[in-house]
Parts: structure tokens; sequence; C-alpha cells
């Protein structure tokens, strides 16, 4: 493995020194060649190297520091590991860590430090050299601690905090990943290199010739020959004789096969709870909407409606722990988010219908304490955009009305798509319970009528011409690729005719009916008909997702390959692959889209990439989906137990678990987007 050095600009710091060791399978690593390098958006730069001892341990003097906004990583090629039992060096061993800026003294190289370098660098890392921007690997560095202590090559605190240690399987499939790491690191039997290398070759690629290639391969491809990796466990490390575990140097590890080798943690506090929409900002933070207030007793007849999170790229909570951002007429946001270019957050309430907006760097709310309201004439808002020019549009869903803020002033502010007599004011503008919105290249305004089987679609400046374009039932969320092309998840997706389509509805009118009651009050009908959607969800399991060209044809809807489940939020990556929420199948699916030399080999547009039932872990059931800078992956849990939610008396024990708790992230398997996301999908 070798890394061609590029001459960068270097800052005049005095020399520092980096002593660590290395290990593998659990033994001291002797002869290996350590070299430190700083990754910036050019080849990496090789700050010094050093050889291991026989005790694995190692001291690298560098004579200069790293370039400005550099990440500084450690390579180790070679060696033997005292627990390796064979003769001779192993010329296939490659190990990593990833310091970031600012590295610590002592140091530990191992499979632990490998894996959490690699999956949260896949998206910048090639063989041995890591390069790309800076806020990208600034992130991905930020991660590291997160799955792995660098300093002891132990357990990082996040992977065994309790959200994630026994609630998610990550932390065995972390461990599980290492074992099989070490089983070639140490030979644990003749062809050990050569099983694991056959496994981890990429589709269509060639095969790895050393194990820092492999683990990239992997966390690339993670459900490419995924259970047949599961099988080397039981090769590499069979249960002894008369015994119940393995002999391995990590424990816990994986009892069954995983889907997918992906890594996701789930983070929690800065007042996320029942998260809504979600929204990454040019820092790389993760901005929420919290359909309740954390730790309220919120079900559909008494919500408590909470306000806006902001977590840090790592997963810290930035915004008070239990009540977030609150203020600027915010209450009970649902799926309206968005940041503009100009620092400031844009949000809209279900239970408050208002508009409010926030300081991106302090939260403290812009808009006054009753929010921009319009003088009462808005109803429970939903979807919100910024646009390149400044401009804020916002949906109505209860009112089915749209809102445009003119260079984001609401002064300047005006309601479009109003109907008398049934008849659209705005030349041809309607729409029917507006749920989501986009702008695509031709400063076109798609928004979905989640109320219908439509999306509306208008030029910014002229939304009197409008058009009506056919996609599935119930479509909620909508993203715009490079190529100009709306992908629209339908959450009730094609029923096989319009008559189901109408008996589903019946019966689900009359669902609400019974739960809420004649005399209940608009307002609380429209709450209510949560219930119903939910119901006529379990009884109507599925969904699709449909493509639009730009000149407003589409093709038939894509299923997932049958794992796309009541679709509520979708994104588009910077290969132009289509990740979506399905909140019904507690998954993500990850769709190849229209560019196909970004897809696997042999793959169509809307093939799933993603293994049968989507990507999951630590999933309940989610609404919105966002890509990071650095091809992170977060997602939004909304509710955790809705039964509970919808009756009158829950149980004691349940009331606070209507919503649901947290984000979850899936680490690296994402092509990194620019941040805020402000029209299509755009390189950082």
């Amino acid at each position: 493995m070798s890394v061609t050095a590029q001459p960068a600009e270097l800052d005049a710091q005095t020399a520092f020194d980096i002593a660590g060791q290395v290990f593998a399978g659990g033994g001291r690593v002797e002869g290996a060649t350590v070299t430190l390098w700083a990754a910036t958006a050019v080849a990496p730069v090789q700050l010094g190297r050093a050889a291991t001892g026989a005790d694995g341990r190692f001291t690298i003097s560098s004579a200069a520091a790293s370039a400005k906004d550099a990440s500084l990583y450690l390579i180790a090629e070679g060696g033997k590991s005292s627990a390796d039992r064979t003769d001779g060096d192993n010329d296939s061993m490659a190990l990593m860590t990833v310091l970031g800026g600012t590295p610590p003294a002592n140091v530990v190289i191992n499979e632990l430090t490998t894996i959490a370098s690699v999956w949260t660098h896949a998206q910048f890392i090639e063989g041995a050299a890591i390069k790309g921007h800076a806020l990208g690997l600034r992130i991905a560095a930020g991660n590291v601690p997160n799955l792995v202590d660098v300093t002891t090559g132990g357990l990082g605190p996040v992977i065994q905090d309790p959200l994630n240690s026994s609630q998610t399987s990550t932390l065995a499939t972390f461990n599980t990943l290492a074992i099989l790491l070490a089983g070639c690191l140490t030979r644990v039997r003749g062809d050990a290199c050569d099983k694991f290398f056959a496994v981890a070759t990429p589709p269509g690629g060639a095969a790895p010739t050393d194990t820092l290639t492999a683990a990239e391969n992997i966390a690339r491809n993670p459900a490419h020959q995924a259970e047949t990796l599961f099988a080397l466990l039981d090769e590499f490390y069979p249960v002894p004789a008369g015994e119940l575990w393995r002999e391995v140097p990590f424990i816990p590890y994986l009892s069954f096969a995983p889907s997918a080798w992906t890594l996701s943690l789930v983070f929690a506090g800065g007042g996320l709870n029942s998260l809504g929409g979600i929204a990454i900002d040019g820092e790389g933070n993760m901005w929420a909407d919290d359909n309740f207030l954390a730790g309220a007793q919120s079900t559909i007849w008494v919500p408590f409606g909470g306000g806006i999170s902001k977590i840090a790229p790592n997963g810290e909570p930035v915004s008070p722990m239990t009540v977030g951002y609150r203020g600027g007429g915010i209450d009970g946001p649902g799926f309206g988010i968005a940041i503009g270019a100009d620092d400031k957050v844009w949000a809209t309430s279900l239970a408050g219908k208002t508009i409010s907006v926030f300081d991106r760097n302090t939260g403290e709310p812009l808009s006054p304490e009753t929010g921009y309201d319009f003088d009462g004439q808005l109803g429970s808002m939903q979807g919100i955009i910024t646009t390149l020019n400044g401009d804020v549009w916002a949906l109505d869903n209860e009112k089915s009305q749209i809102v445009h803020l003119p260079g984001g002033d609401p002064a300047k502010g005006r309601i479009l798509g109003r109907t008398v007599n049934g008849k659209p004011v705005d030349g041809t503008l309607q729409v029917n319970g507006p749920f989501h919105l986009a702008v695509d290249q031709q400063d076109r305004i798609w928004v979905t009528n989640g109320g219908s089987n439509t999306v509306t679609r208008f030029p910014a400046n002229d939304p009197g011409k409008a058009d009506q374009i056919e996609v599935g039932y119930g479509p909620r969320a909508v993203a715009i690729d490079s190529l100009g092309n709306a992908w629209v998840a339908n959450t009730l997706g094609h029923p096989g005719t319009k008559e189901m389509l109408a008996l589903a509805k019946d019966k689900l009118e009359s669902k609400v009916e019974n739960h809420v009651g004649s005399s209940a009050s608009p307002a609380e009908r429209a709450a209510k008909m949560w219930f119903g959607l939910y119901q006529l969800m379990l009884k109507y399991p599925g969904g699709d997702v449909s493509m639009v060209r730009p000149d407003g044809t589409d093709q038939p809807p894509f299923d997932g390959g049958k794992s796309i489940n009541g679709p509520w939020g979708i994104a588009v990556d910077g290969n132009d692959n289509v990740w979506v929420a399905n909140a019904f199948g507690r998954s993500v699916t990850h769709l190849c889209g229209a560019r196909l030399e970004t897809c696997p080999p042999g793959a169509k547009t809307g093939d799933p990439i993603s293994p049968p039932g989507g990507y999951v872990g630590g999933l309940q059931i989610i609404t919105d989906v966002a890509i990071d800078p650095a091809g992170n992956v977060w997602v939004a849990n909304n509710w955790d137990r809705p039964d509970e939610g919808f009756k009158k008396e829950p149980e004691s024990r349940f009331t606070t678990r209507f919503g649901g708790n947290g984000t979850v992230v899936f680490y690296g398997l994402a092509k990194p987007v620019k941040t805020p996301l402000i029209g299509p999908p755009r390189a950082p």
C-alpha cells in the first residue's frame, strides 16, 4: 500500500511528538512501519515515520505541523502480531487511526481504531490516502471518538451508552468487524486473509490485498455478501467443544447475520423528541422540529408542543437539554424546517399555526412571540424552504394555502392558493393538503398534495401558471436531483383501483369519527386524522416513490424491492442517489438514482442499493432523512409507541413514549452534499 504525497503549505508551528502502540488480535505488533499523514483537499502530506519495536511501541517526531484545517492520521503497515502463531511478517496488515486536528500525545492503532476511522471517512478514503474538503474531514474525524478511544484502543463512550449498547446491535456489529479483521491480521488459519479478501471484494471490482482496503470496501458496500462475511466468524473463531462462547479479542459480538454492515448511532438530548423535519446547516449541525416537548405526557388528545433542537456534527446537543429552543411563536412544529444562506433557521408550527425564525448561531428567536401568523389567517403549517434568492415558501396543510415571503421579509408576505366557491383565486394554482415542497433548477416550485395523488408545480415568479402532475397517493416529501428530476415519497403508493382507495378513505373517516366523536372541533379533528392515517397504513402497508422528469412525465413507481413502507422523508445525495425514510417500515431505503454511473454495476434507476428491508438500526417510526457534508445519513425518530399516544388514557409507564427518541446517524453511507441544502444538491 502506498500514498503519493503532495507538497502543501505547512503552518510554522513547533515540532511535536506522537507516541503510540500497535496491536492486532490483542497482541503487540513488532516491525510495523507507522506513518503520520496530514489529510487536506489534495493528496495527503507525510509528516513523519517510525517502526514499532518488540512491544509494538513507536514514536514519531514531526518537524513541522500540518497544513491549516488538516486532519492527522496514522497508518501502520506490515509487521507481525504476538498473537500470530505463523512464521514471518504479515504483508497484508494495514491499520489506521484518525486523530483529527489536535492529536493526543499517546495513541493506539488497532482493529477498533481502524473500523471507526474507515466507516466515518468512507467517502474520503482510498487505500491509505484520505483527502476531502475541510468541513467534511472535520465532521468525520469528530465522530471517531464516539466509536473508539484512540488513546487506549478501547470502545468510545457513545457506542457504549444506554441508547446504543443494548438498544441497537451497533456495538456487536462494530466488535464483529474488528474480530474478522483480526482473523486475517493474526492469520488464525492459513487461508484467513484469502477468505476475508474474497468476501471484501466490491461489486465488479478487484480483490483487496490488505486489511485497510478490505475494510473500506465493506464500509462502502455494506450489504454486499453480508451473510458470507458473517459466516467467516464461525470459520475463524469457532465455538470450542463444550463451550458457549468464542475465544475472540472483542466482546460482545453478533450472534445473527446482519443484512448490512452499517454503523449507526442514536443521539438524544437538546430537546429532541418526536422529530418531524430535519435540516443540516453550513457547519454540519443538525436542526430538528420537535413535535412534542421532551418529558411531557403528550398524546393526540393532549399534545404538549415542542420547539426546535440543534445537534452538533458529532451528536452532542447544542440546544437546551429538555426544552430546546423556544419562543418566536414556535409550538409543536411538524415537518417544516429550512436553513437559509443568511444563517436564519425557519420553522413552521402545527399547533401554533405560525411561521417562526431563529438565529442559527445563538438559537435566539428572531420572530415575534406570536410568530408570523398573518393575523390568524394560517392553519396548521407543514413544509417550508428557502431559495437561492432568499425567498421563503411555506405550506398551510390545514387550509390548503401557500405562504410566500419575498426575500424572507414577512412584511411583504402573501398567501396563495386560496379558493372562493371552489375556484382557485390565483389562476390555476390550487393545492390539497400541501405537505412538502422543493425548488428546481428552473426556479419552479414543486408542492406535494398530501390530500390527493398530485404534485402542484408552478414558476416561482408566476404562481398563477400551475400544473397538476399525478404521482402516488398521500405524497409527503419531494426532493430534486442535479438533473432536475423530482423524487416524491408516496405514503400510500398506488392502490390497485381507485375504488379500493375510496373504500380505504371511507374506513379512515369512519375510524376518525368513532375515535374523536362528531362534536370535535375542526382543529381536534385535524389532529386526530393522524390516528386514521396510522390505522390506514397498518391495514394497507406499502407505498412507493415517483420520479417526475423536468418535462412533467414520469415512469412506473419504485418500491425498493418491496422494502418501501409508508415513505415519508426523501433526500438526494451528491451522487444523485435517493434515500427514503420508511415511516412504518422503520428503515431507510437507498435507491439508484438517474445517474447510473454512480450506482453498483448493472443497477437501473430505482433499483434498491440497500438490502431487503432497508437499512435498520436504532430506528423507530421515522419521518425525515438528510445528508451531511461528510456523507452521514441523519434520520428522524418520530413515534415510539403510537398505540399509547392515540389512547385517551395511555398506560402510565408509557405516557411519555408517544414521541420517538432522538436521531439516528448512519456513518459514511452517502456521497456528501453542500449544506444548508438550498435547491438541488451540490458538491461541498
